[in-house]
């Protein structure tokens, strides 16, 4: 009994906090400004890698391929296809006239895990003036970078009746490292738009009745680097996209009886109907529900994407009835409305 009455009572104070709830949450779709800038001309985009090896650094790579166990080629196939998967999401986006990789050309390679000095401008120009291009996106560096545990562990090998017998062996586990950095250079306005390192992990296990064949039992590894790879590169050709996103609001459905309504309205998509109820609230002598109805015009105006107006709504809200709902509100529209201005510049070229 005394459990029984500790529910009710618990569903009695639920029902009555809900009951003061004095807002709902609506959601709504938004589109963001693309990560990466391009100028308005930027229509004929030009690929270069410079991470394959220089010769001053052969060494030093070979080196590092034999300490980290990669295979002969395993970063120069990896570059490449990560340029490959930059190349294919570029090509996908019908804003570019020509998608370039430029092979042949004299760039300065460094060919190690981390960002060389950047490629002097007359360097960038007549990279540019050469392929016919606008802007450069450059594969500054890319590395493998392999780490071997072994464990011993038990391996089941079928003997000659086909009877699987449990043996000492050992199991090897290659976890795999893909440092990867890319730069964006604007030779026009001799600016580098971005700056970008990426980093993943690959693991891959394998056992065997000795280290070696475990290590042979261990598939596939480098077709994960090269898919991988070229993940990273479609991934970084879609930040030049402008993405799609929900947000969410928070929005006043108590204060009058207008607003229990205008709440009804709104919770069946008649968002319209709710504003014109809230409205008929924005003078009224009760300054807390005039600021409520301020904050809610400001809402719809968001909605329906109009910024500016939702911000002097929203500002009118705070200033004329000090609801501190809407001063943060009025900081979070500054930001939609830069955004939306970058988004604008970006969608008119």
């Amino acid at each position: 009994m005394k459990n029984l009455n500790r529910l009710l009572s618990a569903g009695v104070i639920l029902l009555l906090l809900s009951s003061c709830v004095s807002t709902n949450k609506l959601t709504m779709g938004v589109t963001e400004p693309a990560r990466i800038s391009l100028p308005s001309n930027a229509v004929r985009i030009g690929l270069i890698n410079r991470s394959i090896p220089s010769e001053e650094n052969k060494v030093v790579d070979k080196i590092d391929k034999i300490l980290s166990l990669e295979g002969l080629n395993l970063d120069r196939e990896g570059a490449e296809s990560a340029v490959t998967g930059l190349f294919d999401e570029l090509t996908r986006n019908n804003r570019f006239e020509t998608i370039t990789i430029i092979n042949d050309t004299d760039i300065q390679r460094k060919g190690l895990g981390i960002f060389p000095a950047a490629l002097n401008w007359q360097a960038v120009q007549e990279i540019c003036d050469a392929n016919n291009v606008d802007v450069l996106f450059s594969l500054e560096f890319y590395d493998t970078d392999t780490q071997v545990d072994y464990e011993l562990t038990t391996v089941n090998i079928p003997n000659d009746l086909g009877i699987k017998a449990a043996l000492p062996g050992h199991k090897v586990t290659l976890n795999t490292a893909i440092k990867n950095g890319w730069r964006v250079y604007d030779p026009q306005s001799k600016l580098i738009l971005d700056e970008y390192i990426n980093n993943n992990h690959i693991t891959s296990i394998g056992s065997g009745i000795n280290p070696m064949k475990a290590v042979e039992a261990v598939i596939g590894r480098k077709e994960a680097v090269i898919q991988r790879s070229s993940n990273i590169g479609n991934s970084y050709g879609y930040d030049v996209r402008p993405l799609s996103k929900r947000i969410s609001r928070d929005y006043f459905v108590k204060g009058s009886d207008n607003f229990v309504i205008a709440k009804r309205r709104a919770q069946t998509g008649d968002w319209d109907g709710a504003a014109a109820l809230w409205e008929k609230e924005v003078n009224n002598p009760d300054g807390k529900v005039a600021g409520r109805a301020c904050y809610n015009m400001a809402i719809i105006n968001e909605i329906n994407g109009d910024l500016d107006k939702a911000m002097e709504w929203a500002s009118k809200s705070y200033t004329d009835y000090n609801n501190g709902e809407a001063l943060r509100y009025v900081n979070v529209l500054k930001y939609r409305i830069s955004e939306k201005q970058q988004l604008d510049r970006q969608l008119s070229r």
